[in-house]
């Protein structure tokens, strides 16, 4: 148990990161620092919720000034405050083998790269998407075989890089072909393949169980169709102004800002003055 503000009518924030947190260039918000060390100032954690692996959140925390749990590949791996697992949902190494083969096959203009644990590696990491990647995340993919890379505890994450059209075509036919899995697009050129147990809704509820709560308890905030879910198990979820339209039907409530516009901390903000 923590030592909130037992007056606060929310004792949990949660957030997306890229297109809710970051900017469109996914840079932190100078501003949301000040939003951050407030809910610190009240005991109020507050939980990043991504696809990304560990390393790429904690150069964030440190960048806001502060250390906490981590929800990252969509709810597949949960960490604690100390960096412990609370939670992992890896897909079988049987079935990467078979996904990664498919996807090799059937969708050969798309960059595919795998995730696992505190490890990121890709066939190619000359291909300009995966630099990309790398520029974003501040971190450096490995170049080396799926199989000589992970262990028989599996993967947690494949990456799927690609053109619009690219990218909903691989959600569709993964869908298809891995009903034991969940393809989800995270931006419009981008793909994530997990295990079908895993969501951003669980990872919440187990973060939520660990500290002694309920979803009811928290507030989350979001901005991409893998949000949705997150959204909708938070009775007090918001979309940011930059939101797709899905999204902000999800949400309860909608920001009056984007994620330029330091929307999830100005938000914050103004709910901590009310109480």
């Amino acid at each position: 148990m923590i030592g909130w503000d037992s007056t606060m009518a929310f004792k949990i924030v949660f957030t997306d990161v890229d297109g809710t947190l970051l900017d469109h260039e996914h840079r932190v918000v100078p501003e949301s620092a000040r939003a951050v060390r407030m809910l610190q100032e009240r005991g109020i954690p507050f939980v990043l919720v991504s696809a990304r692996m560990p390393e790429g959140l904690t150069t964030i925390q440190r960048e806001l000034g502060f250390t906490g749990p981590l929800v990252c590949y969509s709810g597949a791996y949960v960490l604690d405050e100390q960096g412990r697992e609370l939670l992992s949902r890896p897909i079988d190494m049987a079935v990467a083998r078979r996904l990664k083969a498919f996807l090799d096959a059937e969708l050969p203009q798309v960059c595919c790269s795998e995730y696992g644990y505190h490890t990121w590696a890709c066939d190619d990491d000359t291909d300009p998407r995966i630099q990309n990647e790398e520029r974003i995340t501040t971190l450096k993919a490995l170049r080396a075989p799926m199989d000589a890379t992970f262990d028989a505890r599996g993967v947690h994450k494949f990456l799927v890089m690609g053109e619009p059209d690219q990218i909903e075509l691989a959600e569709r036919t993964v869908a298809d072909a891995f009903p034991e899995l969940v393809a989800v697009r995270s931006s419009p050129i981008l793909c994530e393949i997990m295990s079908g147990e895993v969501s951003k809704a669980e990872g919440v509820q187990v973060m939520c169980e660990h500290f002694g709560i309920t979803p009811a308890d928290a507030i989350a905030f979001g901005d991409g169709h893998n949000d949705i879910d997150m959204l909708r198990v938070v009775p007090e979820s918001y979309a940011v102004a930059n939101a797709v339209d899905e999204v902000k039907k999800a949400a309860a409530h909608v920001c009056a800002w984007s994620n330029d516009e330091n929307g999830l901390g100005r938000t914050v903000e103004e709910l901590l003055k009310k109480h």
